[in-house]
């Protein structure tokens, strides 16, 4: 290896290869085609970069306009900017200079930095392909191609779009692809574009997270309360929902609870997604609720917790979601929230993702729930908005029966009036949402629509 990336990975506490690493460095840096299967956090990442300055500074080249050397294709913003922030430390090392493009965000600052000449770019293929269309950027001066998560890329249908970039660049060049699974979408992949390729297959999908997984069965009126008190406990907890719309109303439920809890899913703005990461990432906030774009698209250190708290559609979700616990070694936990319409359908998913789970039945306050995830439920009070809605919806709530006590003489008029035979009484006003929990804490109202549930 080159001495001056062999300093910068020291520098960053690198100094031993993961398996993946030592398995697929040999065959890359000799300009094979790789193909790596290896599961989310076995360390992929450097597996494919650092193979790739290796070689783009043994064959320097003047950096053109437009023209990079190297393309790593990805499928999340998210992951697209962790790669180059990975990347880039060991790039500038070596004088090259790397750039990320992909949506969400203007393109005129990506247009300039590719005017400016770049060695590496790190793209989603959306972005990437309309840059392309523009005149831009041109794929024919690269001599290395990554396809991190390759996998996921062809669940999300983006496979058009991959195959549509990959015929542009150079056939003769180097391809690295790595994934998590072989099915059908990848295989189409790596038929077409690898020549003879290496495989390696280190700790592929099929091997679960190496963390205790737990299958909680509870009511469908105690989900919120369950997930409070877990999401309370102390470290990093990692939350995931299966729409946008789930997240969003969970985040907030959780806010109102007293959980410092941010959201991250496809509805937000790049810079809210990006602020929020950071601020998951940073501590500041302890839970991150989030949809699959998660499962590939962030590695943050220390998730101590992941629940699910929708279970997610098929088995590949559940190991990619949980594989954001127990990475490069850590530990950690999963836990999985079921109702008793899910149990069929969770113990499938389990059974086909080689996951043996504890399957517990319990109620909030249930002293297991603190022998699970042991340590003091930390609650804070919630912003001033989320705090203040319980008491505005009861106002509302309040207006309304007045309201109705005030039509109701005249109801009951217009009902003699016409014969009627029945009398609706005034309406029931529904419980606010509160849910109370075993640390004594409650659970706020939340709103849909304008009116509180």
């Amino acid at each position: 290896m080159p001495a001056p990336i062999v300093a910068a990975l020291a520098a960053n506490g690198v100094t031993t290869p993961f398996p993946i690493q030592a398995a697929t460095l040999p065959d890359a840096l000799a300009g094979r085609d790789v193909l790596g299967r290896g599961r989310t956090g076995s360390g992929k990442t450097y597996a494919f970069s650092v193979p790739l300055l290796a070689r783009l500074i043994a064959r320097p080249a003047p950096r053109r306009q437009g023209r990079p050397r190297a393309l790593i294709l990805a499928p999340t913003r998210e992951l697209a900017a962790q790669i180059e922030a990975s990347i880039a430390p060991l790039a500038a090392a070596v004088s090259l200079r790397t750039l990320t493009v992909f949506g969400g965000v203007s393109a005129s600052r990506q247009i300039a930095g590719l005017r400016a000449g770049v060695d590496v770019l790190v793209a989603c293929p959306g972005r990437l392909l309309d840059l392309v269309d523009g005149g831009h950027v041109n794929l024919d001066a690269v001599e290395i191609t990554v396809l991190d998560e390759a996998d996921h890329m062809a669940d999300l249908g983006f496979l058009p779009a991959v195959r549509r970039l990959l015929d542009q660049t150079p056939r003769r060049a180097q391809r690295l692809l790595f994934s998590a699974t072989l099915d059908a979408g990848v295989d189409v992949l790596v038929r077409r574009y690898l020549t003879d390729p290496v495989t390696h297959s280190v700790d592929v999908v099929a091997a679960p997270v190496a963390v205790p997984h737990h299958m909680l069965h509870i009511g469908q009126r105690d989900m919120l309360t369950v997930l409070v008190d877990l999401a309370a406990a102390p470290g990093r907890t990692l939350v995931f929902a299966r729409t946008k719309r789930r997240a969003k109303t969970l985040t907030r439920q959780l806010v109102q609870a007293g959980v410092s809890a941010i959201e991250l899913h496809g509805n937000l703005g790049q810079n809210a997604r990006s602020r929020n990461l950071t601020a998951f990432a940073a501590g500041t906030a302890s839970t991150l609720v989030a949809t699959d774009i998660a499962a590939r698209g962030i590695h943050v250190d220390d998730v101590a917790l992941v629940i699910h708290a929708d279970p997610p559609a098929e088995y590949k979700a559940y190991l990619h979601r949980s594989g954001r616990t127990a990475r490069a070694g850590a530990t950690g936990m999963v836990v999985t929230l079921m109702t008793d319409d899910q149990v069929d359908d969770v113990r499938h998913l389990a059974r086909k993702a080689g996951i043996t789970a504890t399957t517990t039945r319990l109620r909030p306050g249930d002293p297991f729930l603190h022998q699970l995830v042991p340590g003091p439920r930390t609650l804070v009070a919630p912003p001033a908005e989320a705090a203040a809605e319980p008491a505005r919806a009861a106002g509302r709530t309040r207006s309304r029966s007045s309201a109705a006590a005030a039509a109701g003489p005249r109801r009951k008029a217009r009902s003699r009036a016409t014969g009627s035979a029945s009398e609706a009484p005034p309406a029931a006003q529904k419980p606010s949402g509160a849910a109370a929990f075993s640390a004594g804490s409650r659970v706020g109202a939340t709103r849909r629509g304008g009116r509180s549930r």
